[in-house]
């Protein structure tokens, strides 16, 4: 089991808004994509950080998104489509998106639309 699993989704979720504010992006942004992926609402999002919900928690209750298949590409070098565990897929997916708004990808991509 890594140790990303009991990690709190909390201590993360700042790290990806402030990779996205260096590079211009917002915060706003961030909220977004994650609740597209996990089907939470921002209401929902915020419950979890304040709980210092674990990110295996997190995704346990979350009623992912069924266009999350759709994310492709590499994260730390790792296919996101070929992630055996389910979890550390879904934790994979939320990195490849945050990676795209950093990168300054047009929103409506980013969420397949």
């Amino acid at each position: 089991m890594s140790r990303i699993f009991t990690t709190a989704f909390a201590s993360v979720y700042t790290l990806y808004i402030a990779k996205v504010e260096r590079k211009g992006r917002s915060a706003a942004e961030v909220e977004t994509v994650t609740c597209w992926l996990t089907g939470y609402s921002p209401e929902q999002l915020k419950a979890h950080l304040d709980a210092q919900t674990t990110f295996e928690d997190f995704f346990a209750q979350a009623p992912m998104n069924p266009a999350a298949s759709l994310i492709t590409g590499t994260v730390c070098g790792i296919r996101v489509e070929d992630v055996a565990d389910p979890l550390m897929q879904q934790i994979r997916y939320l990195d490849k998106l945050v990676d795209e708004i950093a990168k300054g990808r047009a929103m409506d991509k980013i969420l397949r639309s």
